[in-house]
């Protein structure tokens, strides 16, 4: 009796790990980009303060990408140099005081501190070419050896952004377009009704959260349904 019972607890022991090891297996993978919300730093302030006041993309998600900078005294803060960019050249936006996220300890720097590592195999933000940034030249040495690229300064990287903005704002509109008929799609399905008006994707985003439009909706579907309620 003694052995049966030791070999029925071996066996649920057996399962139990398994059963862990299938549920963290199965469990969505991070992309490399993101890192947990309580991780990331917010400069922006109310109720858009999460997203990109360009193209709307959730801070967190996009964090070791993320740029920040002051408009005439309020922070700003993007996903990527490329709406950052977008912001300053074709917008005409004054910006100042620009700082980059260290993808070492992920906290704000200057700019005019950070190595970027370009063209590197992890994903790009708002672009085919990524672009990731380190304090420090020996931990950029180190991502590049591993994951590839270029070292650049910040005025090269601005320089290469600026120059490529309107094809990769071409790309971003074809993508953003599908969004927007996926969006509906979901608002049709899954969300109450509004008549409200949105003047940005980030302030659709804001409210939909806010007053809980679709639910606790998330991710890529929120983002589609922010892109369809500032567009319709």
């Amino acid at each position: 009796m003694k052995k049966i019972l030791v070999m029925l607890f071996s066996l649920f022991a057996l399962i139990t790990m398994l059963n862990a090891e299938n549920t963290q297996q199965n469990k969505p993978k991070m992309a490399y980009q993101a890192v947990p919300a309580q991780k990331a730093t917010i400069v922006q302030k109310g109720d858009e303060k999460n997203y990109c006041p360009i193209c709307g993309m959730t801070l967190p998600m996009f964090y070791k990408t993320n740029h920040a900078a002051k408009a005439q005294g309020e922070e700003k803060q993007y996903c990527s140099i490329h709406c950052m960019v977008e912001d300053k050249e074709l917008n005409g936006t004054k910006l100042t005081d620009m700082r980059v996220v260290d993808n070492k300890s992920l906290k704000l720097i200057s700019v005019k501190e950070a190595f970027y590592v370009v063209g590197s195999s992890k994903p790009g933000t708002m672009t085919m070419t990524s672009k990731y940034a380190f304090k420090n030249l020996d931990d950029a040495k180190a991502f590049q050896k591993e994951n590839g690229g270029e070292i650049k300064n910040f005025d090269e990287v601005y320089a290469q952004v600026a120059k490529g903005l309107e094809k990769e704002k071409k790309m971003v509109a074809q993508k953003q377009a599908k969004m927007q008929k996926m969006g509906e799609k979901i608002y049709e399905k899954m969300c109450k009704k509004t008549d409200m008006k949105f003047t940005s994707t980030a302030q659709a985003k804001a409210y939909i959260t806010k007053n809980k439009l679709c639910g606790n909706m998330k991710g890529k579907k929120l983002q589609a349904v922010g892109i369809y309620l500032s567009r319709r």
